[in-house]
């Protein structure tokens, strides 16, 4: 056996158990739910063959087009992608910067950053549902003491996505669940800059501001469109904080894909028009 043919056998042995596990927990259930969308089935078991009618009735769903558009509206116009992901990412980058340091305090700051991963989406989400619950919430008893009406966060269809006229309460119960991973990436980022690179600019007598953006900002300008991306396509797979504070309501205005799939499959059992929705 030559040595480039031992070399490419070396390879795909090396690449072969991440391709068996890649195929058992994606590509296999890819194509099963593929069959599955094709037939009019349920959770129990039953199958029966129907083609493509699932994918017919989808496309004229009025929920799952109203689900469809309050995703888009969440994750690609006017909340997730524009007002949150930039803000956030540029959070993460400066307290990567702050806590990119061999000092103590940076290392206690590590912890309690990080503490937050203990955290699970209910826990965060039904802390922001106390504070923002419209008759008993912590801001609806603070407006109350000084004399103005509660604000409706979970009952206004205009507030509890679109969110253009005055909040946004499932981006913001959905805020802290991508704080950290931003962070960590972030701080990776900086994290593969050359030391001596600020060495250099601290001898040359270069600020701060400099620094930062002639040396810090173009060395993990990549990390931060990784992050930006990332936490984007996050937002569309978003369930948690719109079943917990609204359950889809009010009238579906919070309603998304996920939580559709959800309410499709486990409410009204219909596993085959949801594997065709997925």
């Amino acid at each position: 056996m030559t040595t480039a043919r031992r070399d490419r056998w070396t390879g795909y042995a090396l690449v072969g158990p991440f391709l068996l596990v890649y195929a058992a927990i994606l590509v296999v259930p890819l194509l099963m739910g593929i069959v599955i969308s094709l037939g009019n089935a349920d959770l129990f078991g039953r199958r029966e063959w129907i083609g493509l009618a699932n994918y017919t009735e989808a496309l004229s769903d009025p929920v799952l087009h109203q689900a469809f558009a309050n995703t888009l509206t969440l994750t690609l116009t006017l909340t997730l992608t524009l007002l949150i992901v930039p803000p956030l990412t540029a959070i993460a980058l400066l307290l990567a910067l702050a806590l990119n340091r061999t000092t103590r305090l940076a290392a206690v700051l590590r912890g309690v950053f990080c503490s937050s991963l203990v955290l699970s989406v209910t826990i965060v989400t039904l802390i922001w549902r106390f504070i923002l619950t419209p008759d008993a919430g912590l801001i609806a008893e603070g407006l109350q003491v000084a004399g103005r009406a509660p604000i409706p966060f979970l009952s206004d269809p205009d507030l509890v996505i679109s969110g253009h006229r005055r909040g946004n309460p499932v981006v913001v119960a959905g805020l802290p669940d991508h704080a950290v991973p931003c962070r960590a990436a972030a701080g990776a980022g900086l994290q593969q800059v050359p030391g001596d690179i600020y060495e250099a600019a601290a001898l040359g007598g270069a600020s701060r501001w400099t620094v930062f953006r002639r040396i810090t900002l173009p060395s993990t300008r990549r990390t931060a469109l990784l992050v930006v991306m990332l936490q984007t396509a996050a937002q569309l797979k978003i369930f948690g904080q719109a079943q917990l504070l609204t359950s889809g309501g009010p009238g579906g205005a919070s309603r998304t894909i996920v939580f559709y799939i959800f309410e499709v499959s486990f409410g009204r059992w219909e596993l085959g028009y949801a594997t065709a929705i997925a």
